[in-house]
């Protein structure tokens, strides 16, 4: 993918890849044998669309016909083409990685849809109405995408969100230099534009507002689009201390726009020298490109597991290790320390020995005994996973939920 040099990109929050022009567009949409009907990395799309033939129109030279197929099956490729892991599904399968580098389909899904969106804008033509209205809950990207077709069928659409925009974590957790958040705005100005209505700093779910009011206010039907926003916990001593943040926290304050923010998120992180970030998700590499940015000298990620079971995407690791972060694989902290000031100073860890893999295929993590090692750190930040609020749940007769709170 091309991209900015580092030394120039770890500088600001501007969007980290290069500028795309229309010729390479179509060199690198040329590379794509055009498989049959069912190519593997068609199987491989979770929304199931037809690649080849839009790899097919941009190697032609013809990008909003190739963006009309992409939208044919995704109500924001834009989006898709930029943060979703490619390199486990389309690019993945791609038989090109048989004899090198597959051919970068979420690069060109994104151009091809921007290229639309530049030239003709992307209005959403509402269907006839049917008077009956439908409720939302969550302007996160499901909440939008359910928006989208909801309203071209013809129905009354009122997103209801905590926050006081819509994007949910497109707009308070993604980094600018990964999704520039203009993109996020036009989508919502097309929703907008076509009749969806928006009601933030709404908390669904606590007295003044549960879902069974929405019903008795007339909504027929609730889409429940809350997703995961509950940061989980390590669990370990010292993680209430000065200088430990949630991810959540951290990239908001440092990456959402201002002017959506209450006045206790408006100050930016502050990271010191050497910033240490627990997890290997993508929102970990997130803080830790972020942190950064913010002028950090050291950023260091640990991940319990192996570099090979790693959850988030290389592609974007590869970015933050340009940028000069490092990763540390099979470490755990188990303790974080203060300093004399009160402050975070320290983080005791453990090495860790990754046993056979159980029934799911899971290996577990075991602690080597005697294999403390001490990190100095000024600041780290917690990015192990989030679990779903359960306040919906509670005051929603009938949910069933796993045991992780995911309704089922």
């Amino acid at each position: 993918m091309p991209t900015r040099p580092a030394a120039e990109r770890v500088k600001d929050f501007l969007e980290a890849r290069a500028p795309l022009e229309a010729e390479w567009a179509k060199y690198e949409a040329s590379r794509c044998i055009h498989c049959h009907e069912m190519a593997a990395c068609r199987r491989a799309c979770p929304a199931g669309g037809d690649i080849s033939r839009a790899l097919f129109l941009v190697e032609q030279g013809k990008f909003i016909e190739a963006a009309n197929v992409f939208r044919k099956t995704n109500t924001m490729p834009e989006i898709c083409g930029r943060v979703c892991p490619q390199e486990r599904l389309c690019e993945g399968a791609c038989v090109l990685n048989r004899i090198g580098d597959p051919v970068l389909v979420g690069v060109l899904e994104s151009f091809a849809c921007e290229f639309e969106r530049r030239a003709t804008g992307v209005p959403i033509q509402p269907g006839a109405g049917t008077g009956r209205k439908v409720a939302i809950i969550g302007a996160g990207p499901s909440g939008l995408a359910c928006a989208d077709i909801l309203i071209r069928m013809g129905h009354w659409v009122t997103i209801y969100d905590t926050r006081s925009h819509p994007g949910g974590a497109l707009t308070y957790g993604f980094p600018n230099f990964k999704l520039p958040h203009t993109l996020i705005e036009d989508i919502w100005k097309s929703l907008k534009q076509a009749g969806v209505s928006f009601v933030g700093n709404t908390y669904v779910g606590k007295k003044k507002k549960t879902v069974n009011d929405l019903f008795a206010e007339g909504y027929e039907a609730v889409f429940l689009g809350v997703g995961s926003g509950i940061d989980a916990p390590l669990e370990i001593p010292g993680e209430d201390l000065p200088g430990v943040y949630k991810a959540t926290e951290f990239l908001i304050r440092a990456n959402a726009e201002k002017s959506f923010l209450p006045p206790r998120m408006l100050i930016n992180p502050e990271v010191g020298h050497r910033v240490v970030i627990i997890g290997g998700g993508d929102p970990a590499t997130d803080c830790a490109r972020t942190a950064l940015r913010l002028g950090a000298e050291e950023v260091t990620c640990l991940y319990r597991y192996t570099e090979h079971e790693i959850p988030g995407r290389a592609r974007d690791r590869r970015l933050a290790i340009e940028e000069g972060a490092q990763f540390q694989y099979q470490v755990q902290p188990v303790r974080l320390i203060a300093g004399p000031d009160g402050e975070l100073a320290w983080i005791d860890c453990v090495r860790i020995e990754l046993g056979g893999p159980d029934e799911d295929g899971q290996r577990h993590p075991a602690p080597v005994e005697g294999s403390n090692i001490i990190l100095d750190a000024d600041t780290a930040v917690v990015a192990v996973g989030y679990y779903p609020d359960p306040i919906i749940t509670a005051t929603t007769p009938g949910l069933k939920t796993q045991k992780w709170g995911m309704i089922i």
